[in-house]
């Protein structure tokens, strides 16, 4: 298995650049992990991206600790993950996924990981296909953009999902991920429900303001990214044109 990740630059950081790795060390290593399901990702893009029209570039994928620089200003451990449209790069701290089950309450395993890293590139096709500048993502609210953008990259990483037992590494003619458990698939609708926004300010506030949403309610969070997985096409992920979220 090829290197996937790529290092970066900043002041106090460390990145990792994942070199080769084997199917079973990426069952057991999250730096193998993260490179196996980011090549899972692009084969699957690169097939699936020319039927909206677009083709499929591959984004850039970094893990750091403690902080690193980016096109879109200095990131820290406590960021959590996010992409980059200026660089077209994921930027994520593994300690994230701890922090998921720890400090959110989601379920572990191999699919939560995953997960992150679909929704990411979620955001690079949004980015690739020009939903991403089509949005205001400066607002608020249940039904702003802000919220449709992150849906909408929780549909796409269900799509992802979906079919990542089916796609054949063209290295090896075999599928990059073993087959995917219903015990799995609710671990991923866990971490899609921990966090929602209505879940995070209840934990952290005690109430819940929807006015202040900028991802979605956890309830959102798992329908839109089971609807991808069960076969949702791109123009029914679109959640910048659904009539209702």
């Amino acid at each position: 298995m090829s290197p996937r990740t790529a290092g970066g630059t900043g002041s106090g950081e460390t990145v990792s650049t994942v070199g080769d790795c084997t199917a079973e060390q990426a069952n057991t290593d999250r730096e193998c992990r993260l490179s196996a399901t980011a090549q899972s990702l692009d084969a699957y893009w690169t097939a699936a991206l020319p039927a909206v029209g677009t083709q499929y570039a591959q984004p850039g994928v970094v893990s750091f600790e403690d902080a690193t620089a980016t096109a879109c200003g200095d990131a820290t451990s406590g960021t959590g993950p996010f992409y980059c449209p200026p660089d077209q790069t994921v930027y994520l701290d593994l300690g994230f996924y701890d922090d998921l089950q720890t400090r959110f309450g989601a379920s572990g395993g191999r699919l939560v990981e995953e997960y992150v890293l679909a929704h990411e590139f979620g955001h690079h096709i949004q980015q690739l296909t020009g939903v991403m500048d089509g949005a205001d993502r400066t607002g608020t609210g249940p039904a702003s953009d802000s919220v449709r953008i992150e849906l909408m990259a929780d549909c796409l990483a269900g799509m992802w999902t979906g079919h990542a037992a089916t796609t054949v590494d063209p290295d090896t003619g075999v599928t990059f991920l073993q087959p995917i458990t219903a015990a799995e698939l609710a671990d991923a609708l866990s971490a899609a429900s921990a966090v929602g926004d209505d879940r995070i300010q209840e934990s952290s506030t005690g109430s819940v303001n929807p006015e202040a949403w900028t991802h979605g309610s956890s309830e959102q969070r798992q329908r839109w990214f089971t609807a991808g997985y069960e076969g949702a096409t791109f123009a029914a992920c679109n959640a910048l044109e659904a009539a209702a979220l």
